[in-house]
């Protein structure tokens, strides 16, 4: 406990934070290893390792961690959770602290949250001109759900926030229901998922139901009392956002009748999906053009599934590599976006419990670009490589 309160470990605690947030990681990885102890940082999605320290620092270091974090320094056996709030750089932080028992000592994963991200607005999320349309247009509905997918760690809550921030006015009532709240928001009512207190995602929503509301943002539907509360608000006069995690964006609709949602409300009350996903940046300081050879060139349209001739007088970039990103020949993240918007012929399908294919068949016939359609249209435009599109978008059966 003592060791926890020495000036060299809070430097050290100080000096990871410092660097972690100066290199734009998301997370802090503390891991206890036989021998060691490794510290990486995820930038841009990816782990990489930072620092090695000496075994002894293990028990010193996540002590000071759970300190900061108002958490039980003595309990070593089991996982817990905790939070700070700190300054650097003029930039707010809310860093998530997590803890776990592991075989060679106790594993400290610590999440950075920049206060300012969510406010960055929807042109800067990386939706291309049509896209931004779809999305303006579901934001211009006066009630009805829209759905954000992904995996975790795609950029679903910011997304949900850059449109909330865009509706957020004095004439509207916002309010929202997570777990937690990760992005605080000046002018929007923000409630924690509480289950000690009774206060769950469904009787939340019950609750807001009463409280006038305009818009609300549901942090992720993840069973049928939700969904169906969620599904009420949004057929009687409010604007419903929440999330999922589906693969793409037609998928929404079949995940939803999975969990027990009947078709004929999904067709009457999903206005729109938004699915999507994170890839890396060419970094703009060592970007160079791309020499590719015919049987490169085919055998990258072919995974895109696109005609050689696409790349006929076109120049594919990569990043060499350079101090400023790490020489990953990355520096920084852009979305790829998949924009679902309901129609007449899709609520039929919905209504008719129609296979996933048929779904995705008319949403693509009535203009939705898919995640790899987008991707690609970011590869050509020098924005990010053709690997970091299949790496982040390609799964079995897409």
């Amino acid at each position: 406990m003592e060791a926890a309160q020495e000036a060299p470990i809070i430097r050290l605690v100080d000096t990871v934070l410092r660097e972690a947030i100066r290199n734009e990681a998301t997370d802090i990885h503390i891991e206890p290893m036989q021998d060691r102890v490794r510290i990486r940082y995820r930038i841009d999605g990816i782990l990489h390792e930072v620092l090695r320290l000496p075994k002894y620092l293990a028990a010193p270091l996540i002590a000071r961690i759970k300190i900061l974090g108002d958490m039980d320094v003595a309990e070593k056996r089991v996982p817990q959770d905790g939070r700070m709030r700190i300054e650097m750089q003029k930039r707010r932080f809310d860093v998530r602290i997590s803890t776990i028992p592991t075989v060679h000592g106790e594993k400290a994963v610590l999440r950075l949250l920049d206060q300012t991200s969510p406010l960055m607005g929807l042109e800067r999320l990386g939706l291309w001109e049509d896209d931004l349309a779809k999305v303006e247009y579901l934001m211009s509905q006066p009630y009805g759900m829209i759905l954000s997918t992904g995996p975790t760690g795609s950029g679903k809550t910011t997304t949900q926030y850059s449109i909330l921030h865009r509706l957020n006015t004095n004439e509207v009532n916002i309010l929202t229901i997570e777990e937690p709240v990760e992005y605080e928001v000046a002018g929007i009512n923000q409630v924690n998922v509480n289950r000690k207190a009774g206060v769950t995602f469904a009787t939340a929503l019950r609750a807001f139901l009463r409280q006038d509301p305009d818009i609300i943002l549901v942090g992720e539907i993840r069973d049928l009392e939700t969904a169906d509360v969620a599904f009420q608000a949004a057929l009687t006069g409010h604007l419903v956002l929440s999330t999922l995690h589906t693969n793409d964006a037609p998928t929404a609709t079949t995940r939803l009748i999975e969990m027990g949602v009947e078709p004929f409300l999904i067709s009457a009350a999903v206005i729109g999906v938004i699915a999507q996903r994170l890839g890396r940046r060419i970094c703009t300081n060592c970007k160079e053009p791309l020499e590719l050879k015919d049987d490169e060139k085919e055998a990258i349209t072919m995974r895109f599934n696109v005609e050689p001739s696409v790349l006929d007088g076109k120049t594919l970039y990569r990043g060499r590599g350079c101090d400023i990103c790490r020489y990953t020949g990355y520096k920084g993240r852009i979305g790829i976006f998949e924009v679902f918007v309901m129609n007449a012929e899709i609520a039929d399908l919905v209504l008719r419990r129609a296979p996933i294919s048929e779904i995705r068949d008319a949403a693509i016939a009535s203009g939705m670009t898919t995640l790899l359609q987008d991707g690609w249209r970011k590869v050509l435009a020098g924005i990010t490589t053709p690997q970091e599109v299949m790496r982040v978008v390609t799964t079995v059966g897409y």
